[in-house]
């Protein structure tokens, strides 16, 4: 059974390498993110809303209208001031998926759902460092994709999650 398993694993893996047919880069900036209306931060009292976040990923198309990838997000944020001043560096890892549920020549409307960790990396002012891990997740019902040439094109979300709120950014075929 495992052999089994084994071997569709890998003609899925096949399968999906012969399908697809593009690549592309994301960069984008996040507002208001999960971080911020969760308690990622073990606890901590007057910690501040973080500055947004950056979202890095790497997208492959598997059909005509899905497609699938990882991606990496950086925020930071910190307690009021003091001289107890203590910082929180959030990393996320997800796994991505986005399904295009209209398409112009300009413009695609899509979902994308994203699923995986949150890494909140405390850093407690006369203390140890540690590590604290959360479920991470980003839910944008609502996205649009504007080209603007053949290999690059912006894109907006609206949504829940690790990588905001309201998202930003741009998209680069290679």
């Amino acid at each position: 059974m495992k052999k089994l398993l084994i071997a569709f694993a890998l003609m899925l893996a096949c399968a999906t390498g012969v399908n697809a047919q593009r690549t592309e880069i994301s960069l984008g900036y996040g507002g208001y993110t999960q971080m911020d209306a969760t308690d990622c931060h073990d606890g901590w009292h007057g910690v501040k809303n973080a500055w947004g976040a950056l979202t890095a990923g790497l997208n492959f198309r598997l059909t005509n209208r899905l497609w699938v990838g990882p991606s990496y997000t950086f925020s930071s944020t910190n307690t009021k001031g003091g001289p107890e001043r203590s910082y929180i560096a959030y990393h996320v890892l997800l796994a991505n998926g986005r399904y295009d549920y209209y398409r112009s020549n300009i413009f695609t409307l899509y979902g994308h759902l994203g699923l995986g960790v949150i890494i909140s990396y405390m850093q407690p002012w006369g203390g140890d460092n540690y590590n604290n891990t959360y479920f991470g997740v980003q839910i944008s019902p609502i996205g649009v994709n504007a080209a603007v040439s053949r290999n690059v094109s912006l894109y907006g979300e609206l949504g829940y999650g690790a990588q905001g709120l309201l998202q930003v950014g741009v998209r680069i075929g290679i």
